[in-house]
């Protein structure tokens, strides 16, 4: 082979595959051409697809840009989109390099979820409601949350997975990541994956849950402009994410719901409301007291303060501090959706992709990647004799 190239149509991926790479490992095209060897013209027409580029120039280009040539000559364009509505909703909100780092996983992440579905022949899930158009108010997001759990098919009790219905159900991007302490969370929109959102790994896992239907809201409504959302008190809140708050106590903490098995609570001590009863409903709903409390106020079922009043008589907070078992959620934990792993796990299965190919989609070494093919591909059970046992579904040596 002489040219890794043949025809424009093979040139203009790779061509763009090229300056995302450059990009991201942050270099100009005169700094990129200076380490190649070569004039600055040339990467340009590299870059344009107007030259083509030699299997040893391509070795460089990879090993220089620390990407694995067969990620460089995958036959679609990189989603940059992802990584540059990210950049221009972070530019209003946060220092970018805090997070520069993430938004490049990010977009290899997303790239690779691409990919896999294009080596699988898979459809990715979708099932997206029709952009509402809404005041954004309390009870605009009110109404908003019942309508969604009523499509769900949700009820109004807990949500026990809520990663699950919004990867399966909805069809939303589901990444847990590691974020800025004070960013909860980031929602983008950016064809052919549809809905994004990455929550913050470092969060308690209740706090991560909040984040999740609190980006879910801006999904809804405003999913043409991408969204960062911080931590912290401001006098001066966005709209925005009042309504997208307000549309995640409700879409967790249902009116009707929560409200009745308050009442029974209630009842059953005495017609007393305590710190338990508090956390009794925080772990039922899956929330932080904090969280359950703020919506018993607004719901006029609490007193108002009385939040302020718990951690002035009772609540102190510990920083960095778990009781044993507390905020252990099912739908929680793993960096890359249930469906993104599948995918390679079925690629993998099928032969169609290496151990380290395998591997390299999991972002992660060989060691956590049969991790990971274990937890997916087997069954734990009980044998005729009661006793634990687990079905292995794929033999990977057979």
């Amino acid at each position: 082979m002489d040219a890794v190239t043949t025809g424009h149509e093979s040139a203009s991926p790779l061509g763009a595959r090229l300056r995302a790479a450059r990009e991201a490992r942050g270099l100009t095209q005169q700094q990129a051409s200076a380490e190649l060897g070569v004039s600055r013209p040339l990467l340009i027409a590299m870059e344009k697809g107007s030259r083509e580029i030699r299997p040893e120039e391509l070795a460089r280009l990879a090993r220089l840009y620390g990407r694995p040539v067969s990620e460089l000559l995958r036959p679609s364009e990189p989603p940059t989109a992802v990584g540059t509505r990210f950049r221009a909703a972070l530019g209003m909100k946060a220092q970018a390099h805090d997070i520069e780092a993430v938004i490049t996983d990010l977009e290899r992440i997303c790239d690779d979820y691409l990919e896999l579905a294009r080596k699988a022949g898979a459809m990715l899930p979708r099932r997206y409601p029709a952009l509402r158009t809404l005041e954004l108010g309390s009870d605009e997001a009110e109404d908003l949350a019942t309508d969604e759990r009523n499509r769900l098919g949700l009820g109004d009790g807990p949500i026990e997975r809520l990663r699950e219905i919004l990867e399966n159900d909805v069809g939303i991007r589901v990444f847990i990541l590691p974020l800025p302490p004070r960013v909860a969370g980031l929602f983008v929109y950016a064809e052919p994956l549809g809905g994004c959102v990455a929550v913050n790994v470092n969060h308690p896992p209740e706090r991560r849950r909040f984040a999740m239907a609190h980006e879910y809201a801006h999904f809804l409504v405003s999913r043409d402009r991408p969204e960062v959302t911080l931590l912290g008190r401001s006098t001066r809140v966005p709209e925005a994410e009042r309504f997208a708050d307000a549309f995640a106590a409700a879409f967790l903490m249902p009116r009707s719901g929560l409200a009745r098995r308050f009442h029974e609570l209630k009842r059953s001590q005495g017609g007393k409301t305590s710190a338990a009863t508090l956390l009794q409903l925080a772990r039922a709903y899956r929330v932080s007291v904090q969280a359950m409390t703020h919506r018993l106020e607004d719901l006029q079922l609490i007193p108002g303060g009385t939040w302020d009043k718990l951690v002035d008589d009772k609540f102190v907070p510990r920083a960095g501090e778990r009781l044993p078992g507390l905020g252990e959620l099912l739908d929680e934990g793993e960096s890359l959706p249930q469906h993104y792993r599948s995918l390679a796990v079925q690629l993998y299965v099928q032969g169609e992709i290496t151990e380290g190919q395998f591997a390299r989609f999991l972002h992660t070494d060989r060691v956590g990647a049969r991790d990971i093919y274990r937890a997916l591909t087997s069954s734990p059970d009980v044998s005729d004799d009661g006793s634990p046992q687990i079905f292995d579904l794929f033999d990977p040596e057979g």
